[in-house]
């Protein structure tokens, strides 16, 4: 019945092995990939015909991970999957960005990928999978691929490389990297680290490219035998008689727009460049020769290739600067008053406000994926609102840039970090971006990493970030650093690189061309890294440390180490103790499951009055030793007295005294403090007290 087609390739000692013909029959394409037990089905799905008025590439991808994958299902009150997870758009993104660059020019189609994890076995990550099952399912469909891509993890544990490590591999890693590309070049990075050098990234990404060349190879001959013709009749390519046209329109005042420095008076410049280019085609558009779509990429086309004459011939930039040039940088630590730490990053037309805010346990981002529940005691949210662009737009639930920009960021400044132990506060940092022209997220990155400064947390080490482009003509290149949005747009290269002066912490690049080479990226991880160290003096000079203090505004917490055993007593029968402990303190308390106590008020006087309570629930009571503690009830046959909270024992009336006693009420009341000695605990825990041992 089936028609079913496979094949496999072996990445180390780990098989790839992809199916068709058995699912999803009515896409334009689909696969099966498999790696150990964990599987992903990826569908290719496009429309006939182009819009007539498209003058961008309508590609759409998602990635969706099916909790029944792992035999789970969600936690919340809806037990079905809803609205995409920070995870899951981050995977679209990685998915998007080494496929969309591999379509055919002039290809307007709206295309729709898709890629869902059916089994997961907790061994094999999915998310290298997913590059590669999308690009076989679309290398053996009709859609213009020009060829395929592959992808694969890499992490760096005890010292070695290693491609595709299993997720337990991940978790001791000092790397996390996810590299894609196609069998002649690298076209998407995006790597996380600690500190490593500009000499391992390279190591690291060459090791992970000959993995992605079997893989191409494999998904490359699987199309030759299977695959579809390829549907290219709806290709729109730029017209060369308009090309001319709109060339001869719009040199005479194109050049001199592009060097205009400030990016308001460009964009009027090129806008009214446009708009007399649009005026003198108006026939030609009227009389449907050329759309307006048609006269919007000839545009396009123009402006970039005048952009990249000016920087490779000159070396010039449209603000002015050389190609490693930083642009003027101004900070101002401590930006708004009552938060508990801020700071104002302003580089070139770039800025942002950066805050931090300190909180304890239950202001951690809890989250729920493949692997189980449990949450982030640092995170970082990235706010892009319109008017940072000078535009009218929709505001609201972060899109999947600012998710991915603010997660690269969060990333970035994860190897900085103070232990837990050390530094017993959840941290939640923003980055409100007040305007944008290149490389919004470095900035955060600089800007988070002084705001948590000035909130007084003890980093390791101070980070910045920096973005690379890169300008490609033929057989010359020029690096740029510190890019433009301009640059970014009409650029060949995206390479954004975080660290301090000896090593990266994080690195995310993306190529629109082939023909980039590791020597290529080699020479940009060394021009960033000046740029980089730069940045970094910049913000030392204003900040060289972090603060001794911590806002006055913000929590206080300690934190006390309990054994695990007494964990039980603390919390006491259905949270009864741990409930009175928080309310004649009013204190927030947590205990994570080694006994670590995390006292969270506002004040030291309610964190000293817990930790004492705690301290004495748990403390463990000495044959001989002596306490002071408080007569809770007297009996004829003597008083009861509290020597630790909770913890009482007996002081026989024949221990209180050395002459006899008749009557214990003669001598001592409920609430008095006596001393006592402890002579015996009993094998039920009974505590055996005198106060007669102690009087001479």
């Amino acid at each position: 019945m089936f028609n079913k087609h496979s094949t496999s390739v072996f990445i180390g000692d780990q098989e790839i092995h992809f199916e068709t013909g058995q699912i999803a029959r009515q896409a334009n394409g689909a696969v099966i990939v498999r790696c150990g037990d964990t599987m992903l089905l990826n569908t290719a799905c496009a429309n006939a015909e182009a819009a007539d008025d498209a003058d961008f590439f309508p590609l759409r991808v998602d990635y969706q991970e099916n909790f029944s994958a792992a035999g789970k299902t969600l936690s919340g009150f809806i037990k079905r999957q809803g609205r995409p997870s920070e995870k899951e758009t981050l995977v679209s993104r990685l998915i998007d960005r080494p496929i969309r660059p591999m379509f055919e020019d002039g290809y307007f189609n709206e295309v729709q990928l898709l890629s869902y994890v059916l089994s997961y076995d907790g061994q094999h990550s999915p998310e290298p999978l997913a590059i590669c099952g999308v690009s076989a399912a679309l290398a053996i469909s009709d859609i213009p691929l020009i060829k395929p891509v592959g992808g694969v993890r890499v992490g760096l544990v005890d010292g070695k490389f290693i491609v595709n490590p299993t997720v337990p591999q991940q978790k001791v890693s000092r790397l996390d990297l996810l590299i894609a590309g196609t069998h002649e070049a690298v076209l998407m990075i995006e790597g996380y680290c600690d500190f490593l050098t500009e000499e391992q990234v390279i190591e690291a990404i060459a090791l992970g490219h000959k993995a992605i060349v079997l893989i191409c190879n494999a998904i490359a001959e699987f199309s030759q035998k299977i695959g579809k013709p390829k549907h290219r009749t709806s290709l729109r390519t730029i017209n060369q008689e308009l090309l001319k046209q709109v060339e001869k329109h719009a040199s005479p005042t194109l050049d001199r727009a592009l060097r205009i420095p400030e990016k308001k008076k460009r964009e009027m410049a090129i806008g009214a460049t446009t708009e007399a280019v649009y005026l003198a085609l108006h026939q030609d558009i009227e009389d449907k020769r050329f759309s307006k779509a048609d006269v919007a990429n000839a545009l396009k086309k123009v402006q970039s290739n005048h952009m990249r004459r000016i920087i490779v011939e000159e070396n010039l930039r449209a603000d002015g600067r050389n190609s490693t040039q930083i642009r003027p940088i101004e900070i101002l630590p401590g930006f708004l008053p009552r938060v508990h730490g801020s700071a104002l990053f302003t580089r070139g037309e770039t800025q942002t406000i950066a805050v931090c805010t300190l909180g304890g346990e239950s202001m951690a981002q809890r989250y729920e994926d493949l692997n189980g529940e449990s949450s982030h005691r640092f995170y970082l949210q990235y706010f892009f609102p319109p008017f940072s662009v000078g535009e009218v737009g929709r505001v609201g639930s972060p899109g999947r840039r600012e998710i991915g920009h603010g997660k690269l960021a969060e990333r970035a400044l994860v190897a900085t970090l103070p232990t837990k132990s050390n530094f017993p506060y959840v941290i939640r940092s923003e980055s409100n971006i007040t305007e944008s022209n290149g490389s919004s997220s470095m900035a955060t990155v600089c800007g988070v990493c002084l705001a948590m400064m000035d909130a007084g947390v003890p980093i390791k080490r101070p980070v910045a970030g920096i973005a690379m482009g890169l300008i490609l003509e033929k057989d010359k290149y020029t690096i740029l650093s510190d890019i433009l949005g301009i640059e970014d747009a009409l650029g060949d290269m995206d390479f954004k690189i975080t660290g301090d002066h000896e090593g990266v912490t994080a690195f995310q690049m993306d190529i629109k061309v082939e023909g980039i080479t590791l020597e290529i990226m080699e020479k940009a991880l060394k021009q960033a890294k000046a740029g980089r160290i730069h940045i970094l003096n910049k913000m030392l000079e204003v900040c060289p440390s972090f603060r001794d203090q911590m806002s006055v505004y913000a929590p206080r917490i300690e934190t006390i180490q309990i054994k695990p055993s007494k964990i039980a007593t603390v919390i006491g029968p259905g949270g009864k103790q741990i409930r009175a402990i928080i309310e004649s303190t009013g204190v927030q308390i947590d205990i994570d499951d080694s006994g670590l106590v995390s006292i969270a008020a506002a004040n030291f006087e309610g964190i000293e009055k817990a930790k004492a309570i705690i301290n004495g629930l748990t403390a463990e009571i000495e044959i001989g030793r002596v306490y002071t503690g408080k007569i809770t009830s007297i009996m004829p046959f003597g008083a009861f007295v509290e020597i630790l909270p909770g913890k009482e024992g007996l002081c026989h009336i024949s221990e209180f005294d050395k002459m006899r006693i008749e009557n214990l009420n003669d001598f001592a009341k409920v609430g008095d403090l006596v001393s006592v000695k402890v002579l015996d605990i009993n094998e039920r825990g009974q505590l055996k007290l005198s106060r007669k041992a102690l009087l001479s």
